[in-house]
């Protein structure tokens, strides 16, 4: 299964995919809060169901499709409801400030999302009920090149979507901090919007074409010492809102990212037990795994985003 991240949301405090809400209100340009919450909630709910879907599918099926003579048929996944993504998005796109290329990134990730919603019912339905016992598989040969084209139109829409947002994330990122830092000083908010900036770069170069191996060496070295500076304030200003769960988290991704970091140095090769779980989509269950890494990485941003970094 493709490892799918999450991404932060302009929530609360935080301005990694955003700026404050009371900044913006104060601002004398528009603030982008609504879209970038409207797409981010989009991609956080759907994306990783959708490839989820795909790689179930594709645990038991060969790439020609199924033939009725496989020796376990799992079926598929569904996914969650398209409605509110698609009124979400239509809202944010018609809201100051425009920005024509996201918005139309957006609008093809809900169009994508939504024209795979329907399908994925109308397979799950076949397989669940077995119908494939009374027309020799028949449906599910011609369900499958319609999947397939599905599940590649939102490949290509979610990449997008992404892609547009990391341009605008990274910018408004780097220019918070700096607010932060000049109005506040290294406290609370600066450290965690710091950490997450560093997280995401363990991330990116991780999943980096082709991957190098100095610079993802390097970015961990950056996040950990981040993530000691947080723990360090943390502890030394005992009135402090970081929370213990939100840095739990971060240690734990700082653990993963490490594991993986050492198998790739060392050349460690995964083992037939490891091949197995990462071929069923359970590769999180893997140490030193991208998986993993992943399963990882999205944990601390659900702690961010739910505000459990306070």
């Amino acid at each position: 299964m493709r490892s799918v991240h999450r991404l932060v949301s302009a929530f609360g405090t935080a301005i990694l995919l955003g700026l404050f809400v009371a900044d913006a209100a104060r601002a004398q340009s528009p603030s982008p809060v609504q879209k970038i919450n409207a797409y981010v909630g989009c991609i956080n709910r759907l994306s990783e169901r959708s490839y989820a879907s795909q790689a179930r599918y594709f645990s038991w099926v060969g790439k020609d499709g199924p033939t009725g003579r496989e020796r376990i048929i799992y079926g598929l996944y569904t996914i969650y409801d398209t409605s509110d993504c698609k009124k979400n998005v239509e809202q944010a796109n018609a809201v100051e400030p425009r920005l024509p290329e996201l918005e139309a990134a957006a609008s093809a990730y809900a169009t994508a999302v939504a024209a795979l919603e329907p399908l994925l019912k109308e397979a799950d339905d076949y397989y669940q009920q077995e119908n494939y016992k009374d027309d020799r598989m028949a449906k599910g040969r011609a369900l499958h090149p319609r999947l397939v084209a599905a599940w590649d139109a939102f490949a290509a829409a979610d990449r997008k979507l992404r892609a547009g947002l990391d341009v605008l994330q990274d910018k408004q990122a780097v220019e918070r901090l700096a607010e932060i830092e000049r109005a506040e000083g290294r406290k609370e908010r600066y450290h965690i919007e710091a950490l997450m900036i560093r997280a995401k770069r363990v991330m990116r170069t991780e999943s980096a074409a082709p991957p190098d191996l100095a610079q993802f060496t390097e970015a961990i070295g950056d996040y950990e010492a981040m993530v000691k500076a947080t723990e360090e304030y943390a502890a030394a200003n005992k009135d402090s809102k970081i929370g213990s769960s939100f840095v739990g988290a971060a240690k734990t991704f700082l653990t993963t990212a490490k594991q993986l970091m050492r198998r790739v140095r060392d050349k460690v090769p995964y083992s037939s037990g490891d091949k197995m779980m990462l071929d069923a989509g359970s590769g999180w269950m893997v140490e030193g795994s991208p998986a993993r890494l992943t399963r990882d990485y999205n944990q601390l941003v659900d702690r961010y985003n739910s505000g459990g970094r306070f």
